[in-house]
């Protein structure tokens, strides 16, 4: 039985491990190829460790097992330049481009709007809004020239539908998405390709499970540990988890990407624990 992304190329940023690697690998077991991208290196003003070239390269190798093509490049997702050629050269070498996962995205230090630094925001809006837009404005033509339609999903989060106090860069650059969603829905849907954007609560990735997350959820606590971030975070949701897992969110992009979904776009979908009921 032919898995249900059988045949198809996805373009994913952001791939070295965290949701981007799930993504990879949860569509190759349904049969896409895979082109993927991620910076591999440890970006000014992020306090907690970023991806490496080995994280990219075991994305390479658990796709391979699968039996899919990989071809993995590092890239900045503010480099236009950059992902552009990657891109193109993924379509060159696997054939074509169906969907695209622009999943990549930084956190960094919180603090009230009128006291954040100029480069905290900056750099917040730079990766994870200009650089979505970049990740679409090099891979949407691709799929629009291969006259099949298509797949665009953007990664926001519940931040990108609700407020929170002191990652106001974050809530800004996450509630762009939406917009941006939203108007390349309007923009792609002639050519049947569907847009989307995924909102997840906390995720159990590298991203989100260090100490600074930890101290901004328990302010109240000298040193806090993960065991005391779960407590408030499991305050936040309805179902009994303080956080989600990564192929949860891929489940939900293995939909949105799949012909299951092929009348759904334009939407903002939520894999939160009920958290945006709370």
């Amino acid at each position: 039985m032919p898995g249900r992304v059988e045949g198809k190329v996805a373009f994913i940023t952001g791939a070295a491990r965290g949701q981007g690697r799930s993504h990879a690998i949860r569509l190759a077991e349904e049969g896409a190829d895979i082109i993927a991208v991620d910076v591999c290196k440890q970006l000014d003003g992020v306090q907690f460790a970023m991806s490496t070239p080995e994280d990219l390269e075991e994305t390479v190798n658990r796709v391979q097992k699968l039996g899919r093509r990989i071809v993995a490049v590092q890239a900045d997702v503010r480099d236009h330049d950059a992902l552009k050629a990657a891109v193109n050269d993924g379509v060159a070498q696997l054939g074509r481009l169906d969907i695209v996962c622009a999943n990549a995205g930084l956190g960094s230090d919180g603090a009230r709007l009128d006291t954040m630094d100029e480069k905290t925001w900056r750099d917040m809006i730079d990766v994870n809004l200009t650089g979505v837009w970049l990740t679409t404005k090099v891979s949407t033509p691709h799929i629009v020239a291969g006259g099949r339609g298509g797949s665009v999903i953007l990664t926001s989060s519940v931040g990108g539908l609700r407020g929170h106090a002191n990652i106001g860069h974050y809530i800004a650059a996450k509630h762009g998405v939406v917009g941006l969603m939203r108007t390349l829905a309007w923009e792609l849907g002639e050519h049947n390709v569907r847009v989307n954007s995924v909102h997840p609560t906390q995720v159990n990735t590298p991203m989100v499970m260090h100490d600074e997350t930890y101290r901004m959820f328990r302010p109240d606590l000298e040193n806090p540990t993960v065991d005391d971030f779960a407590v408030v975070s499991q305050g936040m949701h309805l179902l009994p988890t303080p956080w989600v897992e990564p192929v949860d969110i891929s489940n939900a992009v293995l939909y949105l990407a799949s012909d299951e979904g092929r009348f759904v776009t334009g939407t903002t979908m939520t894999i939160d624990a009920g958290a945006m009921l709370k």
